[in-house]
């Protein structure tokens, strides 16, 4: 499967052999597809699926000019949070995609929201008690411990101060994208992977 970085966008070299394209955000979100795919047992190079992550959702709009109808023309869809969902519409616009104005229009788009962001997305699918013992499993648990112990964090509440841990660390949010997919399986993983899976 190919994972892109955000690149500087020449149309040629970008998606070599793709028939489709995903967009996210990050590499978290990255990660975490690219682990869904493969709990769902399905081949996303044989499938001809690339995996482009844009360096920012402000990026869209250009991506979308580039990769859609008038540019490269192929099918695009994606990943995005709720504070993002303006720039998509202005860049669905833009693309000659869709006009779209709510949910539903911007996922029959092709772009599926998650409600604050993918770590909430995860940590909602599978409660905070699998959360930690992911942590557990990966010698971070007593980390968190300490993290939860600082007086900034003390008093939020457990979802909130593992969605602040998660983005400590440099590295941390793209492995635990993974590491969280792979402990909620296809059956739990959030519906947002899911459904950019099933259109992609």
């Amino acid at each position: 499967m190919d994972v892109h970085p955000a690149p500087g966008l020449a149309p040629s070299g970008l998606i070599d052999g793709a028939r489709a394209v995903v967009l996210v955000e990050g590499a978290s979100d990255a990660a975490a597809l690219a682990a869904l795919a493969i709990c769902q047992g399905r081949d996303l190079d044989a499938d001809g699926v690339a995996i482009v992550p844009m360096g920012g959702a402000t990026s869209v709009g250009r991506f979308l000019l580039r990769l859609g109808p008038r540019g490269l023309d192929l099918p695009v869809v994606g990943l995005c949070d709720t504070r993002e969902v303006p720039f998509v519409h202005r860049a669905l616009a833009a693309a000659g995609i869709a006009t779209v104005t709510t949910r539903a229009e911007t996922e029959r788009a092709g772009f599926f929201v998650c409600v604050r962001d993918l770590e909430d997305e995860l940590i909602r699918a599978l409660g905070p008690d699998a959360v930690e013992e992911v942590l557990e499993r990966h010698q971070d648990l007593a980390r968190f411990r300490r993290f939860q112990r600082q007086p900034a964090h003390r008093e939020q509440p457990v979802t909130q101060q593992l969605h602040r841990f998660l983005g400590t660390t440099s590295g941390r949010k793209e492995a635990y994208a993974r590491r969280l997919v792979e402990a909620a399986g296809p059956a739990r993983a959030p519906e947002p992977l899911r459904a950019v899976l099933a259109r992609a």
